[in-house]
C-alpha cells in the first residue's frame, strides 16, 4: 500500500503559472512524512494533489494501486471518505454544532453516524476533551479546536492522514501537543501521515524530510 506521484506538475491562471515540475514520491504505508520548503515552494500544493484534493496537471498520482486521476467523482468522494483525513492550519469546525457532532461529520456524510459515535466518545476522551465534547466551538480553546478538528480526521479510522500546517495556529505549547498527538497516531495506529509543515523542529518528528525548492523535490 501506497501513495506514488509519478512526473507530477501543477499549472493554474491564464497566462499559465507553473507551480510544481517533475514531482517524482513514493509514500509507504505507516510513514510519517514531512513536507517542507519556504513560502511559495510548491508543498501545500503536493499535499492537495496527493490528497486528490486538487488535480494534477501533468502525470499521475496513484492511491492503493488505483490511479485517482481518472476515478469518477462519486467514487473519489467515496474512496476520500473512508481511507483519508483532513487536518489543516485552521479548524473549520461548525459553529452550530458541538464537539462531538463535529467529529462525527464525516460518519454522517457516509450514513456511518450511529456506527462511529463510540469511537468519537474514545477519541474525545483520548484527547482530554471527554469533559467537552458537548461544547459548541465558541466554548473551546483554540488547541482545544485543533484537538476535536484532529479527532474528526481520525474518526473514520482513515489510512491516512493529511495535515496543512496542523500547529500554524496555535501557541507554541498547543502546537507541541498537537504534533505529539500526530506522531501517536503514526505510531500507534499505523497511519500514513503527510505533513505540511515550516517549523524545522516539528519536521523532525517525522520519519522522512521531503523538502521543495520552486516547485520541485530538492
Amino acid at each position: 500500500m501506497s501513495i506514488k506521484a509519478r512526473n507530477v506538475g501543477k499549472m493554474i491562471g491564464d497566462p499559465t503559472t507553473r507551480i510544481l515540475s517533475g514531482i517524482n514520491l513514493e509514500i509507504k504505508d505507516g510513514e510519517f512524512l514531512a513536507l517542507t520548503g519556504r513560502s511559495g515552494s510548491g508543498k501545500s500544493t503536493l499535499l492537495y494533489l496527493l490528497s486528490t484534493l486538487d488535480k494534477v496537471s501533468e502525470g499521475e498520482v496513484e492511491i492503493n494501486g488505483q490511479k485517482v486521476n481518472t476515478m469518477p467523482s462519486d467514487a473519489l468522494h467515496s474512496f476520500r471518505n473512508l481511507k483519508m483525513g483532513f487536518i489543516f492550519q485552521f479548524h473549520y469546525l461548525l459553529a452550530e454544532l458541538n464537539a462531538l457532532e463535529n467529529v462525527l461529520m464525516p460518519a454522517r456524510k457516509s450514513g456511518r453516524e450511529e456506527e462511529r459515535e463510540d469511537y468519537a466518545h474514545t477519541l474525545l476522551k483520548q484527547f482530554d476533551l471527554d469533559d467537552k465534547m458537548h461544547r459548541l466551538p465558541r466554548q473551546l480553546s483554540g488547541g482545544e479546536q485543533q484537538r476535536v478538528a484532529i479527532a474528526r480526521a481520525l474518526v473514520m479510522e482513515p489510512q491516512y492522514l493529511f495535515a496543512d500546517e496542523p500547529t500554524g495556529s496555535l501557541d507554541s505549547v498547543n502546537g507541541e501537543n498537537v504534533m505529539n498527538i500526530i506522531r501517536d497516531v503514526n505510531e500507534r495506529l499505523k497511519v500514513t501521515v503527510i505533513m505540511v509543515t515550516h517549523e524545522a523542529d516539528f519536521a523532525r518528528l517525522a520519519r522522512r524530510q521531503v523538502h521543495l525548492v520552486d516547485g520541485r523535490v530538492q
